[in-house]
């Protein structure tokens, strides 16, 4: 018989409900908390808890007394400011990098010294302290030009600038705004991927990989979003370029791990775009990325729990099996978002629907009686035979959803001929 243990999951928003919601499905755990979680969460078994993601001691604390055999941290905040670290010098486990391998997302320039010191393909870059000398190189890489702020920003710290008026108001506008350093890059032109790797010290294992869209509206027009909606597998990416993104990225970016003496324990999110030339790095996260974690969890085969747990222990990673069902999912956002997103919407009790999954993130209320807590409230999602009958079937039940101060994207899954 199967000895049952309690995790925890650090965060609130969908990608921690998919997490806990997977790792609640493992027969070796009784239960998952989520701390602080949301209130979507008692309906697939796992139970929230009213400890902020950033009170480090109160986690810790309750990992002690609720006998958690280790935790699993969502946010990239938490990673950056060293969870992992104070969960390591209480003693506890933490499924995570300690805060200087989260340099990797905490800075942009950090992450792109990274791949030009261990030989990972990227884009041509050059990083700014100063706003003059930003403005007077920004003709060097032809427009449209791209902007990073160099640390967290929600995935929301990057803008296109298709003119020098625009790149040189732009540039003003993230030094006001109190960033100490940007970043300059090339404009890459291909497909854009999301593929993540669980790391346990060198040793690894890849996920299912899914394709984000980030911009606000149809057509990817308007704002950088933290993402609007996901689908996997990806049709249109071919098994040679798969391969060509494991040997020329992957492999290149464990072994700079290894000997940059990291020992990474966690997931490594590498944001691609596959150019004529190859497989380019647009970015690190240092975590799952939401909305694919829920897309790509529903196709794990594998148990997540023994995953991790195995990762963390430093033992044999057992091999990834993956669910040949397509998984797609559309996200419903405040009116608004990302820049003034309303709250308090009501939005009520969310219809049922054979086959359609509710993943929840900013709500407040009750199953019964939910309202919007600004951002995005909710991920809309569902596995099919095919990747065409899961957008149907998603975009069927969104259809008859009457929530005027809500939005979403209509073409999910565009680039993959849906």
């Amino acid at each position: 018989m199967v000895e049952k243990v309690n995790v925890l999951v650090v965060g609130e928003g969908g990608r921690e409900f998919a997490i806990a919601k997977k790792l609640q499905e493992s027969e070796h755990v009784k239960q998952v908390y989520c701390a602080p979680g949301n209130v979507g969460m008692s309906a697939v078994g796992v139970q929230p808890v009213d400890i902020a993601e950033t009170d480090f001691a109160g986690l810790i604390d309750f990992a002690k007394s609720h006998k958690v055999v280790w935790t699993f941290v969502g946010p990239e905040d938490c990673l950056v400011d060293g969870i992992v670290d104070d969960f390591a010098a209480a003693g506890l486990k933490a499924f995570g990098p300690n805060a200087r391998a989260a340099q990797l997302e905490g800075s942009k320039d950090y992450a792109l010294n990274f791949m030009n010191n261990y030989g990972v393909p990227t884009a041509r870059h050059a990083s700014y302290r100063d706003q003059t000398a930003a403005i007077a190189s920004v003709d060097q890489f032809g427009f449209p030009v791209v902007i990073k702020e160099n640390g967290l920003a929600g995935g929301k710290g990057v803008v296109i600038a298709r003119d020098r008026a625009t790149a040189v108001q732009t540039i003003k506008e993230m030094f006001a705004g109190g960033q100490a350093r940007l970043v300059l890059e090339e404009c890459l032109v291909g497909q854009e991927y999301s593929m993540f790797v669980l790391l346990s010290n060198g040793h690894y294992r890849i996920l299912p990989m899914a394709q984000d869209h980030k911009r606000a509206y149809d057509g990817d027009k308007g704002p950088n979003t933290g993402g609007m909606g996901a689908y996997s597998p990806l049709p249109q990416l071919s098994a040679t370029d798969r391969q060509a993104m494991v040997d020329q990225v992957v492999t290149p970016t464990v072994n700079g791990l290894v000997k940059g003496e990291y020992h990474y324990h966690g997931i490594l999110y590498i944001g691609l775009i596959m150019t004529v030339a190859g497989p380019k790095v647009i970015e690190y996260n240092v975590r799952l990325g939401d909305p694919e974690t829920q897309v790509i969890l529903p196709r794990l085969k594998t148990d997540l729990f023994e995953l991790v747990d195995r990762a963390l222990n430093d033992q044999p990673l057992p091999e990834v099996e993956v669910d040949s069902r397509a998984s797609f999912g559309v996200v419903l956002a405040s009116k608004g978002y990302p820049q003034k997103p309303i709250h308090g919407q009501k939005l009520g009790a969310m219809p049922q629907m054979a086959g359609v999954d509710i993943d929840y993130a900013n709500v407040s209320g009750t199953l019964a009686d939910l309202q919007g807590a600004g951002g995005r409230l909710l991920m809309v999602l569902t596995q099919a035979t095919t990747l065409q009958k899961a957008h149907d079937r998603v975009y069927a039940y969104l259809s008859q959803l009457d929530k005027p101060e809500c939005f979403y994207r209509n073409d999910i899954g565009a680039k993959a001929g849906l």
